[in-house]
């Protein structure tokens, strides 16, 4: 018999799954492959059945000979190890980000004598109401609240993106790429404090109150999956901090970070230009115990933001109010710098990881943008947030747009830099 491979990654089987395996068993002996959670991740496939669960799932099905783990997106070593005759997949792999899987595949089963079999990809109306409700599911607060703790166990580095809008939200959860034959998305969002402030027109001082700042994340949540992290400012005063740990984590909101200064909130990339005072330790470990008294769930994080490299306090000190943070329950610590290269936030996160190997280190590299994701774990920071890139991108297009159209008083000479509007909106799904 021929041998007749094919890989899911899904969290329930419906009609398309068992029509590729009716297909398949036409060719030969039918070999299922199961994405690992890893791979599951890098997919946009976020799991919410257990990978027992899957790989049980799929051996239920009639039809299926064997049943193997796919530990990577790229079929290099489930194809070395099988040597199938035959890969089968639905179409839908031959155009998109997809087709560079492919392409690998193609590729690995010519050097001999392999075929691809595609079949056409099965969307209907049950397949689409399975998709819907799947989807629904994974942005229910239970399922998204812990998302951020797994995501840091199961890719090198958690990367984050900036939202302030539905729209943005839609962006981070539907952008995806190929590069080198590796797919990379974003794995969770940011609702900055900034950028909320500045989509509204407001100055960054903690202005917009926190009713405000939640419906933003309100109009987020209802349109994506993806975990979120919340920009919480200094947290404001204890008594105000519990409750707001108590909405966002009954939002299903990931985490909350705050920092450690106190009074009008100014910039942190302004340092020692503006007027700035850094919270005592003894105060600011009363609002980290506070907050984690409050919460009702192990998902939730408090994660401490730390300013002493802003505000030129040292590393003795930046290291020193880690750990006090880490003792009073912080369940990650973000270390944030101005200056241009990255060595004191590297130098940073050496010295903390010397002596505390297990707490999620956050970095933001807006000013020491030289730096890569890759370079950033290996120095054991485990999530990355790009925190205004998206609205700093957005403004110059936009000025420059309406300074056009009152220049030529007409608004033909902008039309070929601007998307298509049937592009923005097939964004946007109907139910």
């Amino acid at each position: 018999m021929k041998k007749v491979y094919t890989c899911f990654c899904t969290d329930v089987i419906h009609e398309g799954h068992i029509n590729i395996i009716n297909k398949a068993k036409e060719y030969g002996d039918v070999i299922v492959g199961v994405l690992n959670d890893e791979s599951m991740v890098q997919f946009d496939k976020f799991p919410i059945a257990s990978f027992e669960e899957r790989i049980k799932m799929v051996k239920d099905i009639d039809g299926v000979s064997e049943v193997v783990v796919q530990e990577e997106i790229m079929y290099d070593k489930i194809i070395d190890k099988i040597r199938p005759d035959y890969v089968v997949h639905g179409d839908n792999w031959k155009n998109g980000p997809l087709k560079s899987i492919r392409d690998n595949v193609e590729s690995l089963l010519k050097k001999y004598g392999g075929s691809i079999i595609d079949i056409p990809y099965t969307y209907n109306e049950n397949v689409k109401r399975i998709d819907t409700r799947m989807k629904e599911l994974k942005s229910m607060p239970e399922y998204r609240r812990k998302r951020l703790k797994q995501l840091t166990d199961l890719v090198p580095i958690v990367k984050t993106i900036e939202v302030h809008s539905g729209l943005t939200g839609l962006i981070a959860e539907k952008t995806i790429v190929e590069n080198n034959g590796q797919l990379s998305q974003f794995d969770a969002m940011w609702i900055s404090s900034l950028c909320d402030s500045t989509n509204k027109g407001k100055p960054d001082i903690e202005l917009v109150d926190m009713t405000s700042r939640f419906r933003t994340i309100d109009d987020v949540m209802e349109v994506t999956t993806k975990p979120i992290i919340f920009d919480g400012d200094t947290g404001g005063l204890i008594e105000h901090f519990v409750y707001t740990v108590r909405t966002l984590e009954r939002m299903g909101v990931s985490a909350v970070i705050i920092e450690d200064k106190t009074g009008l909130k100014k910039n942190s990339l302004f340092g020692t230009e503006v007027e700035q005072t850094q919270d005592s330790i003894e105060h600011f470990c009363e609002k980290i115990k506070a907050g984690k008294q409050v919460q009702l769930t192990e998902d939730f994080m408090i994660i401490a933001r730390i300013e002493s490299l802003i505000l030129e306090q040292g590393m003795d000190d930046a290291l020193k109010r880690a750990r006090a943070y880490v003792e009073a329950g912080a369940d990650g610590i973000m270390i944030h710098s101005r200056k241009k290269e990255p060595d004191e936030i590297l130098e940073f996160c050496d010295l903390f990881r010397k002596e505390n190997t297990k707490t999620p280190i956050v970095v933001v590299p807006s000013s020491f943008n030289v730096i890569t994701e890759k370079e950033l774990s290996e120095h054991g920071v485990n999530i990355v947030i790009y925190a205004n890139q998206l609205t700093r991108s957005a403004f110059p297009a936009m000025e420059q747009t309406a300074k056009d159209i009152l220049l030529h008083h007409r608004a033909k000479e902008v039309d070929s830099r601007l998307m298509p509007i049937k592009n923005i909106i097939s964004l946007i799904e109907e139910l």
